[in-house]
């Protein structure tokens, strides 16, 4: 029983130090009127969580998080009504990648491949964001475009 009790505890202590350290990744937020709560962090960290759990991922830390949060809200199609929402959804189409990308493209690659693709050829859709991902995500499992992607990646053209 003492396990269990030492285990909460942790991770509770944990998941309030990932909340302070994404109030502060909302310094840069700022400068573009955009400011996530407490509350809408601790959703989004639930999100997160979730999404996590849906592909059989574990992640020790919150760096995807934050460098989402750094790198979107410069976006023209995120306001201060939809940002919460818009990365939430982000989390899930983040994880879903990662792993049909077989965790090739590191982090920050894929999120800024990510914003250039949400920002230029989806102007702001999600769901056209999605379905591009979901495709591009098919040829690299097929090897289609696995060479030419990576290539891509570093020549920094998807970045």
């Amino acid at each position: 029983m003492l396990l269990p009790r030492m285990l909460n505890s942790i991770y509770a202590s944990m998941h309030e130090q990932y909340v302070a350290d994404l109030l502060e990744s909302n310094e840069i937020a700022k400068q573009y009127g955009l400011l996530l709560t407490p509350g809408e962090i601790k959703e989004m960290m639930s999100v997160r969580n979730e999404a996590l759990r849906a592909y059989g991922r574990v992640e020790l830390g919150i760096e995807p998080t934050k460098r989402m949060m750094e790198t979107f809200c410069a976006s023209p199609y995120i306001n201060a009504e939809n940002y919460a929402s818009v990365l939430n959804e982000l989390h899930e189409i983040f994880y879903d990648l990662k792993n049909e990308t077989e965790d090739r493209v590191g982090d920050d690659r894929l999120i800024g491949w990510m914003k250039n693709c949400f920002d230029n050829e989806c102007g702001g859709s999600l769901e056209l964001l999605k379905s591009k991902l979901e495709s591009m995500a098919e040829q690299f499992r097929r090897g289609e475009q696995r060479e030419e992607l990576e290539d891509m990646l570093e020549r920094g053209e998807l970045s």
